[in-house]
């Protein structure tokens, strides 16, 4: 059996809504998440603050830099929350009102309460 010297990562990150940077890395055996952000080159494009702020997590579970990266894993980047999503949705429910929300708010006419 021959050993792999070379895995393969995808970094991926979203810096706003709606637009999402993928890239496809190809690095060595043992490489860590610190190493596999310097690697990429887009911790360079971004302010220290929000280097500070950004979280890290491979298929959505958070990591700490020194997690040592497998192959076929997908780095993912962080931003912080921008709004709390319970006080969003309790804010989107005070706009809408409960006719127009909620589990039986589309009701057939004539249909039995709850139904």
């Amino acid at each position: 059996m021959a050993t792999e010297s070379v895995i393969s990562v995808t970094l991926v990150y979203s810096p706003a809504a709606r637009t999402i940077r993928e890239a496809n890395m190809a690095l060595p055996v043992g490489t860590t998440v610190a190493q596999a952000l310097q690697a990429s080159g887009w911790l360079a494009d971004l302010s220290p603050a929000e280097v500070k702020t950004l979280e890290v997590g491979i298929w959505g579970r958070k990591v700490v830099l020194s997690h040592v990266l497998r192959t076929d894993d997908r780095l993912e980047l962080y931003r912080p929350l921008m709004v709390d999503p319970k006080v969003a949705r309790r804010e989107r429910f005070t706009r809408q009102g409960a006719k127009s929300a909620g589990l039986f708010a589309k009701r057939r006419a004539g249909a039995k309460p709850g139904y």
